[in-house]
C-alpha cells in the first residue's frame, strides 16, 4: 500500500437521508486493484440499503495514505459530512513505511478524539503486519489498535484481513501483489467490519 498513486474517492452512496458513516482508510478501503463497486465500503451501503438501514455511507479512503494523512484530513471531513459514525482504517501504511509507532497511536488517538468531539461513534480497524517485518514490530504494531480502542472507548475490528490473510488458500485471495485483496475476499472483510459496525447504526 505504500507508494501507490494516491487517488481520492469521496463519495455519499444510496440512502440519501439518515446517518452517515464515514470511511477514511487507505488502498484496502479505496478499491485498488477492484472493479468499482466490488470493495468492501462500497458492499457496506449495499447491505445497509438491504437491510433498509437510514444510514448513507461516505468513502473518504485513499490508496497510500498513512494515519498523519488522515488525522490532516479528518477535520475537514467531519465539518462537510457530519458522520454519525466514523469508521478508521489507517496505519498498514505506517507500518510498511517502519514509521514510529508512538507516532501511528498518537494520530490514532487525535482522530478518534476529533470525531468523538463531534458527536460521533468511532470503529477502530485493526490491522497487522506479517512476522518478517519482526516479530516485536508486528506484535508492538497490532497492539496499537485494541489498546487505543479500550483507552477511548470505541468499537474494534481486531483485524480488517481475519479469514483471508489467515486462510488456507490465502494465495487466491490476494492480487498479484501480495499485499491487496481480490474482489473475492471483500465480503470477508466486510462481515469483519460489520460485527463491530451493526451495533451503532440506527435502526
Amino acid at each position: 500500500m505504500a507508494g501507490l498513486a494516491m487517488s481520492v474517492r469521496a463519495q455519499a452512496q444510496d440512502a440519501p437521508h439518515g446517518a452517515v458513516v464515514l470511511v477514511v482508510g487507505d488502498s484496502l478501503s479505496a478499491e485498488y486493484g477492484l472493479a468499482r463497486g466490488s470493495g468492501w465500503v462500497a458492499l457496506l451501503a449495499q447491505r445497509i440499503a438491504a437491510q433498509k438501514i437510514p444510514a448513507s455511507v461516505v468513502n473518504a479512503s485513499i490508496s497510500g495514505d498513512t494515519t498523519s494523512g488522515g488525522r490532516t484530513r479528518l477535520p475537514a471531513l467531519l465539518k462537510e459530512h457530519r458522520p454519525a459514525i466514523v469508521v478508521i482504517e489507517l496505519g498498514a501504511n505506517d507500518a510498511l513505511r517502519g514509521l514510529p509507532l508512538d507516532m501511528t497511536r498518537a494520530n490514532l488517538v487525535a482522530m478518534t478524539e476529533a470525531a468523538k468531539a463531534m458527536g460521533a461513534k468511532v470503529v477502530l480497524v485493526g490491522m497487522q503486519m506479517p512476522p518478517n517485518y519482526g516479530r516485536r514490530y508486528a506484535d508492538d504494531f497490532a497492539a496499537i489498535f485494541p489498546g487505543v480502542a479500550k483507552a477511548e472507548g470505541t468499537a474494534l475490528v481486531p483485524f480488517l484481513l481475519a479469514g483471508v490473510a489467515d486462510a488456507p488458500d490465502a494465495e487466491t485471495l490476494f492480487q498479484a501483489d501480495h499485499i491487496h485483496p481480490v474482489a473475492k475476499a471483500h465480503p470477508r472483510l466486510l462481515d469483519n467490519v460489520w460485527v463491530a459496525l451493526k451495533p451503532l447504526l440506527p435502526r
